[in-house]
């Protein structure tokens, strides 16, 4: 059962007097809105008289009043605006029930409202409109954690994490800022989409359910499709299917998926993530590259004007032409050590003198990683193409054209985080079935994180596919980039949280301990 308050309580029996009055809380009627606060505020002008029959709704946020006229603030979608709510204006005639029992006792701040007037300017300077006509439009039945200051001391901030996440939609009533982070998210995916319209790729969509999941190195999460009676993953990547498509015939693809990995979580990852994956044929990564530098500096303008960002300490500028370091001098730069050519043992022993935390499933690939990961990745800040990575790190990346041992990819680092990871894709079947079988190897090993073998992927490309680039970004961090942000939470309206029910059973059991 619901647990309520005091004030919660009595809300609800100001519901119940609503309906004796005859008064519909919840009306289904549509509402005829002609206007926003930002317009009003944006487009009044008082020597044309103008804005004289307004219709505006939101959410009532303060209510001051003063006998027989009163002003109240509403919120909308784009802001607040100074509401005038004159007794004799609302109830014209003998009947002042409207003003003096619902908007002087009934009403309550958070509830949703229509105000139908016109723009004026207040004897203190205040734009407002002034209502002839009130109507309730759904009233809320909980108290919104309005801000409150009292001798310096702020009461009632709604700015508990934990709280935020979980009831996002208060977050955005009381913490309009919010709001603006998702807007810019919403214009990020927006500028990318028409920058990857511009160049003529398709965007695309390739399933969610898949019997095989593949494109990456990650636990999947696994389901059972009952009427196939088989068990299907949800994907860890789309990249498999989009190169498919190029195989197909397609010049260039994208889509913005949502993936699943079922590994931990923290300020940068979670569980369910979106990831564009877009494919490019006839192009590699070095063309790649500069495609990146240009869409990455178009959507730092579009969102904040300018290719200078402030993320965190750092101002990271997206504009110009990135660096590009080949991830063995990363680690000769920053570690100090000389990997080229070692062998599986010889890593061992360089991460045990390193100090480099590793685990006995690990291959050459990961343990590479995990010098890089430990040494070098934090001190890269500016935007930087690490280029040239170990065929044992990149299962699904053409080799590199001059040395064998590697394979044309890069991943892009910004503020020491990874942004994207792109290839100049393998399409030779007999190799790729190879890398596959030495994933089978590691996965036997104890790797729960290493691919499984994709056989009709193998038999598409032994079809042919055309020499290929394509890369993989995450929108979560490029947003948390764009907006300043520093946890991943912060970037998702709903990041997966654990149940209420269960956070309250461990606190009563520590209590209890």
């Amino acid at each position: 059962m619901a647990e309520y308050s005091e004030q919660e309580l009595i809300r609800r029996e100001s519901l119940a007097k609503l309906r004796e009055l005859g008064i519909e809380p919840y009306p289904a009627a549509e509402y005829p809105v002609n206007a926003t606060a930002a317009q009003i505020l944006a487009e009044y002008d008082p020597e044309k008289g103008n804005l004289q029959e307004v219709c505006i709704a939101g959410r009532l946020m303060s209510r001051r009043i003063m006998g027989a006229a009163s002003f109240g603030e509403l919120q909308d979608e784009t802001g607040r605006i100074q509401v005038y709510v004159k007794r004799d204006e609302i109830c014209p005639g003998e009947d002042k029930t409207m003003y003096n029992t619902v908007w002087k006792k009934l009403l309550d701040i958070g509830d949703i409202v229509g105000i139908k007037g016109f723009a004026f300017i207040t004897q203190t300077g205040q734009l407002s409109v002034h209502a002839k006509e009130l109507t309730l439009l759904s009233k809320s039945l909980r108290v919104l954690p309005i801000v409150k200051e009292q001798d310096g001391q702020v009461f009632d901030a709604f700015t508990d994490p934990e709280l935020r996440y979980r009831q996002r939609y208060v977050d955005l009533i009381v913490n309009p800022q919010v709001r603006e982070t998702f807007v810019k998210r919403a214009k990020i995916i927006a500028t990318m989409r028409e920058y990857f319209n511009a160049a003529g790729c398709l965007e695309v969509e390739t399933p969610i359910l898949q019997g095989i999941p593949g494109g990456a190195t990650a636990r999947p999460f696994v389901t059972h499709h009952n009427a196939l009676d088989i068990p299907l993953y949800l994907r860890i990547a789309n990249e498999l299917y989009l190169k498919r498509l190029i195989v197909g015939g397609y010049s260039g693809v994208y889509e913005f998926a949502k993936d699943f990995r079922n590994e931990g979580m923290d300020k940068t990852h979670n569980p369910e993530f979106t990831c564009m994956e877009i494919y490019v044929a006839y192009k590699d990564y070095n063309w790649m590259m500069q495609f990146v530098e240009t869409m990455l500096a178009k959507v730092s303008t579009a969102v904040n004007g300018t290719t200078k960002v402030k993320i965190g300490e750092n101002e990271v500028d997206f504009g110009g032409t990135y660096r590009r370091l080949p991830i063995l001098d990363a680690i000769r730069e920053y570690a100090g050590v000389d990997v080229k050519g070692m062998d599986e043992e010889q890593l061992r022993a360089t991460c045990k003198r390193l100090n480099v935390e590793i685990e006995p499933s690990m291959g050459k690939g990961k343990l590479i990683d995990a010098i890089f990961g430990t040494y070098c990745e934090d001190k890269l800040i500016q935007p930087t193409f690490i280029i040239d990575y170990p065929v044992e790190m990149s299962p699904l990346t053409k080799r590199h054209r001059t040395d064998p041992t590697l394979t044309e990819r890069f991943e892009l680092f910004v503020c020491g985080k990874e942004l994207a990871n792109a290839y100049s894709e393998l399409n030779d079947p007999i190799d790729q079935l190879e890398r596959f079988e030495e994933q089978a190897r590691l996965k036997s090993k104890g790797d729960d994180e290493a691919m499984y073998i994709d056989m009709d992927f193998v038999r598409a490309l032994e079809y042919g596919m055309p020499p290929t680039s394509g890369l993989g970004m995450g929108i979560d961090r490029l947003t948390m980039f764009m907006t300043g942000q520093t946890t991943i939470q912060d970037v998702l309206f709903f990041p997966q949280m654990r149940p209420e029910k269960v956070l309250k059973k461990e606190n009563k059991d520590q209590t209890d301990q």
